[in-house]
C-alpha cells in the first residue's frame, strides 16, 4: 500500500497530534507499507488559507502516487477548498486523521463561525476518518452530519521507552508518611507552554493555594507561543513562588520518564484537548492527572477515582484540589494505583496504529 501522508512542518514536532502521526508513519512503514509525509509550510491561519491556491502546493501534491491519502485534520486552512481540484489529480481515497476540531477550542464568536464554515467544507471533502477519540468524532458528526466510513483509535501511552528499573511509580512509595516525615507533593505539568493547555491557570491557582507543601516542574516548548511563555513567567515572579516553581523546558525521553516517576500529581487543565495523551502517559506511571473537563479528557480519567476534571479557567476549583491533596497526600495512593490500572485498559499504540492500517487496507 502505497500512502501519503500531508502534515503542517516536521514529523518530528514535539506535540501530541504529532506524536499521533509519527507512531502510524513508523508502523506502517514497519509493516512494509511506502509512506510519503508532505509537509506544508507552517504559515498563519490566514496564509494558510491562500495555500489552497499555490501552484507550487498543487504541484507538489499532484505528483503523488499514491493509493490511499491521509491529511492531518489541522491542515484543514491549506486543504479545505484545494481537495476539490486534487481529485482530478489524485485519484485516491482521502482519509482525515482528526486529533480535535478548531471550532472546538475557545474563541470569539467571529472566529468561531469561520472556524466552522471552513472546518465544515473540509471535513465534508474526505471519504472517511481516523478519530483518536469519541468526543472528536462526535464533534464531526455534530459539524458535518456523515455516513462515511470511520475508525475510532485511541492513542497509546506506551511511546515512551520503559526503564530497566522497577515500573512501580516513586509516587507510590512517597505517599503515606507521619505528618513528621511528610514530604512535598511534587506536580508535574508537561504541554507546550501554549495558552489552551492552561498553565496561567494553573499557576494562579497554585498562587491561591495557602499550603507551600508542593513543587511544580513545567516541562514544555516555550517557543510557540513566546508572549504567552513570558507572561507565564512573569506570574510565576509576581505570585512570589520562584522557589516553588521551576521551568525545565523541553525533554528529552530519559529525562521526562525521570520526571514522571518522581511525580505524584500531573496538572495540565487544558481549555480542550481531543484527547489528551499526556494524562495516559503519566498514568502508565501512577501519576495521578488533573486535566479540563472539555473535550476528550474524560473518556480516560474518572473524576475521584484516577484523577480529577476541573472546568477550564476555574482557578478557585482548581486551587481547591491543590489545596486538599498538599494538605492530605495519603489521598493520591489509591487514585495513583486506580490511575495505572487505568492505563493498563487503553490500546498499546501498537495496536492502535494496526487498527488504523486495517482500516485503511479496507478503504482500497
Amino acid at each position: 500500500m502505497r500512502v501519503g501522508l500531508i502534515i503542517y512542518g516536521s514529523l518530528d514536532t514535539l506535540s501530541g497530534g504529532y506524536l499521533y502521526d509519527r507512531m502510524l508513519v513508523e508502523h506502517l512503514r514497519s509493516s512494509g507499507e511506502t509512506v510519503e509525509v508532505v509537509g506544508l509550510p507552517v504559515v498563519s491561519y490566514g496564509q494558510a488559507l491562500g495555500q489552497n491556491y499555490s501552484r507550487s502546493i498543487r504541484n507538489r501534491l499532484a505528483e503523488l502516487e499514491v493509493d490511499l491519502l491521509l491529511q492531518d485534520e489541522l491542515n484543514h486552512p491549506s486543504l479545505f477548498a484545494l481537495n476539490r481540484w486534487l481529485r482530478q489529480a489524485v485519484r485516491a481515497p482521502f482519509i482525515g486523521i482528526v486529533h480535535h476540531l478548531r471550532c472546538s477550542e475557545p474563541h470569539n464568536r467571529l472566529l468561531r463561525a469561520l472556524y466552522r464554515a471552513i472546518e465544515r467544507q473540509y471535513l465534508e471533502s474526505l471519504d472517511g476518518y481516523v478519530f483518536n477519540s469519541h468526543s472528536s468524532r462526535l464533534a464531526v458528526n455534530s459539524l458535518a452530519p456523515h455516513q462515511k466510513p470511520f475508525t475510532v483509535a485511541t492513542p497509546g501511552g506506551d511511546a515512551l521507552e520503559e526503564p530497566a528499573s522497577s515500573f512501580k511509580s516513586i509516587a507510590h512509595s512517597q505517599i503515606i508518611q507521619s505528618d513528621s516525615q511528610r514530604k512535598r507533593v511534587e506536580i508535574l505539568f508537561v504541554g507546550n507552554l501554549i495558552e489552551r493547555k492552561g498553565l496561567h491557570s494553573l499557576l494562579a491557582a497554585l498562587a491561591r493555594v495557602r499550603s507551600e507543601n508542593w513543587r511544580l516542574r513545567v516541562v514544555g516548548r516555550g517557543d510557540m507561543e513566546p508572549a504567552y511563555a513570558r507572561s507565564c513567567r512573569k506570574l510565576v515572579s509576581s505570585a512570589d513562588l520562584e522557589n516553588q516553581v521551576e521551568f525545565l523546558g523541553a525533554l528529552k525521553d530519559g529525562d521526562l520518564v525521570q520526571a514522571y516517576r518522581t511525580s505524584q500529581l500531573l496538572a495540565v487543565p487544558s481549555t480542550f484537548e481531543g484527547f489528551g495523551i499526556v494524562y495516559l502517559e503519566a498514568m502508565r506511571w501512577g501519576v495521578v492527572p488533573i486535566a479540563g473537563n472539555a473535550g476528550g479528557s474524560g473518556e480516560i480519567i474518572q473524576h475521584g477515582i484516577n484523577g480529577w476534571l476541573v472546568p477550564p479557567g476555574d482557578e478557585a476549583v482548581l486551587a481547591a484540589v491543590i489545596e486538599t491533596i498538599s494538605r492530605n497526600p495519603e489521598i493520591l495512593q489509591s487514585m495513583s494505583l486506580a490511575a495505572r490500572q487505568r492505563y493498563a485498559e487503553f490500546p498499546t499504540w501498537r495496536q492502535t496504529t494496526e487498527n488504523i492500517r486495517q482500516f485503511m487496507l479496507a478503504r482500497l
